[in-house]
Formats: C-alpha cells, sequence, structure tokens
C-alpha cells in the first residue's frame, strides 16, 4: 500500500486535470438524463390524469374521498376531463342510462341463474323448507311463491350515490346499495301487494292487475324513498307451491272447464240476444213502413177527398155529385157481380125500402106432360 500511495503521489498533473474532467462529464451527462426522465414522468402522470367521461354517463371526482365541487357542479358531463392520479383524486363513473336489472328475494324458492337457464328446478321435497323455500301469503291466507323482476336506470345520481351507495371509496361507489335499495323495494311491494289478492286472482282470474299493483307499489316507494332512480318496467312471476303441483293443476283445470262453460253459454245468449234484436229490430221496421205507408195512403185519400170538395160540380150540386160518385165506385166495387139493385135515398133522405122474397129451399120443377 506505500507502494501505490507513492505511486498517486508521483502522478503528473496532467493525468489527474484529465480524470476530474472525465467525471464532471459523466455526472454532467446523467443529470440531464435524470432531467429527461423527470419531465417525461411529470408528461406521464399528467397525462394519465385525462379521462373521457361517455355520453351516457356522468362522473365524480373523489379527493382524498373528498367529491369535489357541490350540488350538481360535482357530477361531470360527456367529454374530456382531467384529475390528479391515484390515489390523490379517483373518478367515479355513474352510468345514468345504462338499465339495470334486480329481482326480489322474498317469495321465491332457492335457485340460481345457471340452474333456471339450464332450465332444472331444484326438487321440491316433501313440505317447505324456510332454509331454502321463501313464500308469501295471499288474502285468503293460501300460500304462494312470487318474484319480481325490476329493470331501471339511474335518474338522480347524486341521491344515489351518497345516500344509497355507501359513499367513502371506489369499492363502496359501485351502486350496490342503490341495487339493493330496490330490492329491498320489490321484496316489499310483492309481500303487501300479495296479502291484498285472492290466490285465484294472482294465478289465474287477475294476474294483470296483480302485476300493475305490485309495479304500482315499487314506482310510489321508490319515489318516497328517494332512490334516484326511474323504473322502466316490473314483471312478476307466480307459481304454486310446488308440493301442491297437482292439486294446483287439477284445480286450475277444473277452473278452466268451468269458465269454457260459463264462456259458451255466454256466447249462446249473445248470439240469442243478436238474433232477438235483429228480428226486433226488422219488425220495428216493418211496423213504421206500414205505419208510413198507411199515413201516406190516408194523406193521400184526404188530398183526394178535399180535391173533390174543392170541385165546382160538388159546389153546384153537392146531392147530386155525390150519387154520381156513388154510382162509380158501385159500378167498381159491383164488376163481377151478377144481380145488381141499387136503392138511391128518398127524397126525403131516408133510405129507400126494398121487400124481396126469397125462398129458403130450391123451388121443385114440375115434371113436364112427357114424364
Amino acid at each position: 500500500m506505500s507502494h501505490e500511495h507513492e505511486h498517486h503521489q508521483t502522478a503528473p498533473p496532467e493525468m489527474r486535470d484529465a480524470g476530474s474532467q472525465a467525471l464532471t462529464e459523466a455526472l454532467r451527462s446523467s443529470f440531464v438524463i435524470v432531467k429527461i426522465a423527470l419531465v417525461l414522468l411529470v408528461v406521464l402522470i399528467f397525462a394519465a390524469g385525462i379521462f373521457t367521461v361517455g355520453p351516457q354517463e356522468r362522473a365524480i371526482i373523489l379527493r382524498f374521498g373528498k367529491p369535489q365541487g357541490e350540488g350538481q357542479q360535482m357530477l361531470l358531463g360527456a367529454g374530456l376531463h382531467w384529475s390528479l392520479p391515484y390515489p390523490i383524486d379517483e373518478v367515479i363513473r355513474i352510468p345514468i342510462s345504462e338499465l339495470q336489472k334486480v329481482t326480489s328475494t322474498a317469495g321465491w324458492y332457492q335457485t340460481t341463474p345457471e340452474m333456471e337457464a339450464a332450465g332444472f328446478e331444484p326438487p321440491a321435497g316433501p313440505a317447505l323448507d324456510p332454509r331454502i323455500d321463501s313464500y308469501v301469503i295471499t288474502a285468503d291466507r293460501n300460500i304462494i311463491h312470487v318474484r319480481a323482476t325490476v329493470t331501471y336506470h339511474i335518474d338522480d345520481p347524486l341521491h344515489a350515490i351518497f345516500d344509497f351507495a355507501g359513499g367513502g371509496t371506489n369499492q363502496e361507489f359501485n351502486l350496490t346499495g342503490v341495487a339493493k335499495a330496490v330490492q329491498d323495494v320489490a321484496n316489499n311491494a310483492i309481500i303487501a301487494t300479495a296479502a291484498r289478492y285472492n290466490v285465484d286472482d294472482i294465478l289465474t282470474h287477475d294476474f294483470g292487475g296483480f302485476q300493475d299493483a305490485v309495479e304500482q307499489r315499487v314506482r310510489s316507494l321508490a319515489d318516497a324513498e328517494k332512490l334516484g332512480v326511474a323504473i322502466d318496467q316490473c314483471t312478476v312471476d307466480r307459481v304454486p307451491p310446488r308440493q301442491l303441483k297437482d292439486v294446483f293443476a287439477a284445480v286450475s283445470s277444473a277452473m278452466q272447464a268451468h269458465d269454457k262453460l260459463i264462456n259458451e253459454a255466454q256466447g249462446m245468449t249473445n248470439r240469442i240476444l243478436s238474433e232477438a234484436n235483429a228480428r226486433a229490430a226488422s219488425l220495428t221496421n216493418q211496423a213504421e213502413s206500414a205505419r208510413n205507408n198507411y199515413v201516406a195512403a190516408v194523406k193521400s185519400q184526404a188530398a183526394a177527398f178535399e180535391q173533390l170538395l174543392a170541385a165546382p160540380e160538388y159546389r153546384r150540386n153537392p146531392r147530386l155529385y155525390e150519387q154520381m160518385k156513388l154510382a162509380e165506385a158501385m159500378t167498381l166495387v159491383l164488376t163481377n157481380v151478377q144481380d145488381k139493385i141499387y136503392l138511391p135515398l128518398a127524397a126525403d133522405g131516408r133510405p129507400s125500402e126494398l121487400w124481396l122474397q126469397l125462398n129458403r129451399e130450391p123451388v121443385q120443377q114440375k115434371p113436364g106432360p112427357n114424364r
């Protein structure tokens, strides 16, 4: 080591200056590279903060968990926006027109979407099992399975996010709270509405009315609770208890036969009434036509009679005119009569008397001399 130390001490000044200059150049190049890398890193960080909001959604920026802006100003519309990188800022996207769908959990037996898609129904078992079989009670104290599928979309993002989404972290702002609230509304609607309908009305007679009542209650509850959603559709499924499927099928078949007979009788009644009404209308029209014809004939005769009364011949000698017209009428009336006897009125106006002797038995002819 003493020799090396002596060697360095004895190095010429020109070599020491060249080494220092090379080291300086190396450090200067490194600093330039570091500066360029830092600039690129800053550019990448700021570029990473640019995001796009689609036309069918809104967005909210959370800075350290706190929403930026107040009221409607929190909501970012469609277009390009910028935020600080995570974990400083978080961007929460809210689909405002995307249709969401939830299914009620109360009132139905345990199954899965995969089982339903495959058409597989779990075994019913000998009796209802409260652990897996849910049901509703109808107004006439029967038990059936009912479920509602509600389709909705976010209508008021601020209510949906801050009242029902949980608030706080990105994972809690995934709108599962809104879906759970809508599901609770659907459960309430089917239980409360089923309690007002008889089992026959729900299964067959008035299922449309029952479904409309469920949908109306879902809408009213969603508005009352201010869930921030708009209900687009509510469909209802209903089935009798699977343990009594055969019994309900037999009752349903009997009711269908009963309804068929009632409909046939009602159809026959309508047909008979229609024919009777048509016959009555025809008779009424005929009577009305006969009445009109009779009135027209009477009016025509009255007009002809008034015309006769206004004739000059009648005015000159009414008596003679009447006799002439009577003679003409009798001629027409008695055209095919072989013997005619006409008795005019006497001069004093009283009718003339005519006495005829009529034999009750035919006159028997006497035999001639040749017999």
